[in-house]
């Protein structure tokens, strides 16, 4: 699928769950306070930024963000809640375009960079996060590890949520490291919906290597925004409760 069919109007207009989910308060606080941090004195950059999820609270921080979005439904809706001037935002592909200024942070959060769905791609998104960096700034990915250990024997499935209402499943290519998230709601009647969201899971030693490819150096890897260790085991971060559409990803 194109990607103006995946973040179209449908997905922008039921993308923000204010205080549940990924907008909750107990995920979106730790994020917004290690940015912030990292941040310091300068500015942030957060490609993919959609509809100001993380921007918005980060600048009411005090920290400038710039942003670059390859959904214009999705930079419409970050648009009904802060003007430009406040969040400027670059329409384009987060590995290639460029914005303006120079930056002590970049960010890429909530498995978004598993959206670029070739190595190419997500390498290209590490050079375009160094070329904004000013010397000594900081490039931060939010990254679920890929839970292979939990398919079973001779299936490529697995059920990754089961709650009232709603199903999640994600099939595995793992020849080609490709996952398709399917996302099943339905309520007390024979209707229901199904959404699929495909990604390309990255290995931590993959995410090293496309980082010393772009001139980075590993200064820390943690479990979760709290900083807690990283396991042998990684912790999976949810996956985003995307809005019941036919054939979303």
């Amino acid at each position: 699928m194109h990607p103006d069919e995946i973040w179209d109007e449908t997905t922008a207009s039921l993308y923000d769950t204010p205080g549940e989910g990924m907008f909750a308060d107990d995920v979106l606080g730790p994020t917004v306070d290690q940015l912030a941090d990292l941040a310091g004195t300068g500015a942030a950059l957060e490609l993919a930024i959609g509809t100001g999820r993380v921007a918005i609270p980060l600048a009411e921080r005090g920290v400038p963000v710039t942003g670059i979005e390859l959904s214009e439904p999705m930079v419409a809706r970050l648009r009904e809640k802060v003007g430009a001037d406040a969040i400027p935002v670059v329409v384009g592909d987060m590995a290639t375009t460029r914005a303006p200024g120079e930056f002590s942070l970049v960010y890429l959060v909530f498995n978004t960079v598993s959206n670029l769905l070739t190595q190419d791609e997500q390498v290209e998104c590490f050079r375009n996060a160094a070329r904004h960096l000013s010397p000594g700034g900081a490039f931060v990915i939010e990254l679920w590890v890929p839970q292979l250990r939990q398919l079973p024997p001779g299936s490529p499935a697995t059920v990754f949520a089961s709650e009232p209402g709603y199903v999640g499943l994600d099939d595995y290519d793992v020849l080609h490291q490709r996952v398709v998230s399917h996302h099943f709601r339905y309520g007390r009647g024979r209707e229901a919906t199904h959404g699929i969201s495909p990604h390309r899971y990255i290995w931590p030693a993959e995410l090293d290597l496309m980082g010393r490819l772009a001139g980075f150096e590993l200064e820390a890897r943690y479990a979760d925004w709290d900083r807690s260790a990283f396991t042998a085991g990684g912790l999976p971060l949810p996956r985003v409760g995307l809005p019941a559409h036919c054939d979303l990803t």
